[in-house]
This record gives C-alpha cells, sequence and structure tokens, in this order.
C-alpha cells in the first residue's frame, strides 16, 4: 500500500509514531505537507500538484489537519476523494466535527448523551438559557478551539453573563453548556478506529484547573471502558462519519455524555498512557480497507431505479413490535435490513429471527416507494401548555390531558453525518 500522511508537522509525535507503524508493516509511506498543494481543477479531471510537481498516485490518504488550516486542509481532502483515493476520514466529517454547535446539533436527534447546551446571540437570551441548561455554574466554550482553548467555566450567572457579553463583543459566538458537576476535572478520551475503541484514558486536572486536557497539564491514567461507554463512543464517531476519532466523554450521573468528538486526535498521550500501538491500529484498518474497502450505501446502493436506503422507526403500538424480521414481512416487500439500531447498540446485518422491538431503527435498502407508503401523515406536535399561562386550574387539566397524543414518522431519509459508512 502506498499511504500519504497530510501533516504540516513530520517531527510531531503523532506523525512520527503513523509513519513507523507504516513503514514497520512494509508500507510505501510519505508524509505530504498540506500547505504544499495546489488544487487544480478540469473537466472532468481533478487533479493535484505538491510542490510544483504533479502528484504521484496514492492507494489512500491518512489525514492530520490542524485546526488553523482547516478550510485549505478539507479542500486538499476534497480533491483526493474527487480522485477516488480512499481517505480516513472525510473532508466533510472533518469539518463537520470542527464545529461544536453543528455537531452537538446532529448527535442530539441521536440516542446519544450529550450536555444540555444552548447557543444565544441575542444578549437579552443569555439569561433564560443559562436558567434552561441549569443554573450557574456553566460552561462556556467558543464554537472552534481545541486543547482547551475557548473553554471558560463560569462560577456565578452574572459572571457568565459578563463573559458571554465580552466574547460577543469581539465577535466570538459561543456554546452555554450545563455543567456536569460530578465530572468536573475529569473526563474520558476513547480512541474509535473503525468499528472499535482501541485504545482510552481517563484525564484529570490538576490543581484549580477544571480542564483536564494533557496541554493544560492533565494527569492521565489508562481505563477499561464498559460496554455503554464504547458504545457511545463508536455510535458518535459513526454519526460524524470518521472512521478515526478521539472521543471525548464525561461520566455522569446518566451515564456517558459526548463532549467532543475529534478527527486528528493525537497519539502521544493515550500511547504513553495505555503502552497500546494506536499508530499500528489504524495503518491496520486502513491497509483492510484498501484491500477490502467499505460500501458506500448512499452511493452504491442507489444506482437501481427506484431503490434507496432509508431508515425506519418503530414506534410504540406498531404492529412489528415482537414479530421476527422474517415475519415482518418486508423482505416480501422486497426491502432489505441492513442495520439494525437499538438504543446505542449497533447491529449490522441482524439475523431474520431478531424480535423487533419498540424504539428500534431499521437501517433498511429497498423500493423507495413501498417505503415512503409507511410513513403517516405528518402531524404538528402539539407543545405542552404550562399551568400557569391558563385561565384556571380545571381547564388546565382538560388542556394536558389531551396534549399527551403526538404523531410518529416511521421513515427518515439517510442524511449526510447519519454514520451509514
Amino acid at each position: 500500500m502506498k499511504l500519504g500522511i497530510l501533516s504540516c508537522n513530520p517531527k510531531c509525535y503523532s506523525t512520527r509514531r503513523l509513519r513507523e507503524a507504516a513503514e514497520q508493516r512494509g508500507h510505501n509511506v510519505k508524509v505530504l505537507n498540506t500547505l504544499k498543494f495546489a488544487i487544480d481543477l478540469e473537466q472532468g479531471n481533478p487533479d493535484l500538484y505538491f510542490r510544483q510537481k504533479r502528484l504521484s498516485l496514492y492507494d489512500a490518504v491518512l489525514p492530520r489537519i490542524g485546526a488553523s488550516i482547516t478550510y485549505f486542509g478539507t479542500a486538499v481532502v476534497r480533491q483526493f476523494e474527487q480522485m477516488d483515493v480512499f481517505c480516513t476520514n472525510s473532508s466533510a466529517s472533518i469539518t463537520t466535527s470542527r464545529d461544536k454547535l453543528r455537531s452537538l446539533q446532529i448527535l442530539s436527534r441521536h440516542h446519544i448523551g450529550i450536555p444540555k447546551t444552548t447557543f444565544v446571540r441575542d444578549k437579552r437570551d443569555v439569561l433564560p438559557a443559562i436558567n434552561r441548561v441549569g443554573g450557574a455554574p456553566v460552561v462556556i466554550k467558543l464554537i472552534e478551539g481545541t486543547q482547551g482553548i475557548g473553554v471558560l467555566l463560569a462560577e456565578t450567572v452574572e459572571s457568565a453573563e459578563g463573559i458571554i457579553e465580552l466574547l460577543q463583543s469581539q465577535k466570538q459566538s459561543v456554546l452555554i453548556q450545563k455543567f456536569v458537576a460530578e465530572s468536573k476535572g475529569r473526563d474520558i478520551r476513547a480512541f474509535v478506529v473503525g468499528d472499535r475503541v482501541v485504545g482510552a484514558m481517563r484525564r484529570v486536572a490538576q490543581g484549580q484547573e477544571f480542564r483536564s486536557n494533557v496541554h493544560r497539564g492533565g494527569h492521565t491514567e489508562p481505563v477499561d471502558l464498559d460496554e455503554s461507554y464504547c458504545e457511545t463512543a463508536v455510535r458518535a464517531a459513526q454519526i460524524m462519519g470518521l472512521r478515526v476519532a478521539g472521543v471525548d466523554l464525561l461520566e455522569s450521573k446518566t451515564g456517558p455524555q459526548v463532549m467532543e468528538v475529534n478527527s486528528s486526535p493525537g497519539l502521544e498521550g493515550i500511547e504513553g498512557c495505555t503502552q497500546l500501538d494506536i499508530a499500528g491500529s489504524i495503518i491496520d484498518y486502513i491497509a483492510a480497507q484498501v484491500n477490502f474497502p467499505e460500501i458506500d450505501l448512499r452511493q452504491r446502493l442507489t444506482v437501481s431505479r427506484g431503490y434507496g436506503v432509508a431508515e425506519i422507526y418503530i414506534p410504540e403500538g406498531s404492529d412489528f413490535i415482537d414479530k421476527t424480521i422474517q415475519d415482518s414481512g418486508l423482505r416480501d416487500k422486497d426491502i432489505i435490513v441492513l442495520t439494525l439500531y437499538r438504543g446505542t447498540t449497533v447491529i449490522p446485518n441482524p439475523r431474520s429471527q431478531r424480535q423487533l422491538e419498540s424504539g428500534d431503527r431499521l437501517l433498511c435498502f429497498g423500493k423507495l416507494e413501498l417505503m415512503r407508503d409507511m410513513i403517516p401523515g405528518k402531524v404538528r406536535r402539539k407543545r405542552r401548555p404550562k399551568v400557569k399561562d391558563l385561565p384556571d386550574l380545571p381547564v388546565a387539566e382538560e388542556v394536558l390531558k389531551g396534549s399527551t397524543d403526538s404523531s410518529t414518522i416511521l421513515i427518515s431519509p439517510a442524511e449526510e453525518g447519519d454514520g451509514l459508512e
């Protein structure tokens, strides 16, 4: 395999380790400075030049794109994609994961634990937003930031308002996030490669510092994650569309909560802590994908006219509940179940005898017309009114009794970033 590592710093630990691991396995590897590329665009002939010379053919590239060069770096990755070169992380997934607001918006619609978060622009919305996430103390984050930069803890509402007003005056967009007290000063970094966690460490802040980043002097210790944490980390990476990712998790009373998903996680801290060959796991995964590539469902399975991929949701009361996949009648309608999502559990190629449960989501391939016929008419969900806003208690009780019904949509089209790869 001929592998290119996109990195502006060939001497940094992560780049050196990845290169060593590739060479130890007999691969031809070269570190390519991301900023030395020129992107040539021509009808039907996308091309790349490196240091004024036409780039030779590569089997795969491993992007290590720093936050400061995200725009140009992802443009280079996108050009490799147009040239049909396997990219460990796609340009779209890198861009999405770099935006904290966008990534949390995507994660929030799935069964993934995240800290309660709000985003406001008008200063009059700041105080209500702080109250909605549970009041002070709150964590204030810049939408774009790495290594703990731009992450602040406001102990009081007054200090939070002052910090937000100052940052907004400097044209900075900020998130207001619930402070998980039981995780103060510590978090977990789970390193995901493909569909598994290959290593994990707990990071513990030192002194009065609440940020546990290694770059902030945080202490690390190896940790064996239980199944729920592993499943959450893998699922979060898949939803972001990342094949290699560092997933930062908080240990809350209600279970794992995803803080952030990193597309270019460093190797020095986690290899030093766990003594595991994380770089080797990444190289082995890339080699396996080059030899036996994954099928891109969104592109490969839609070549037949009228066929496509959709997600079927099984609500409470559905006729599918307690039936097996075989007895559900889906296959009789030429609908094949590719993956079953149950909570945070991912079950690829589920057996035909597996029973379906309320809340299951089925990633299916089949005739789109038949799957669309399963979608009920949309009804706008009624908002539960507050008793204090109603004229008297008896009326309020009647309204509340009548506001519990809501419609459920069975199928939603597969979207970019839904982790279908």
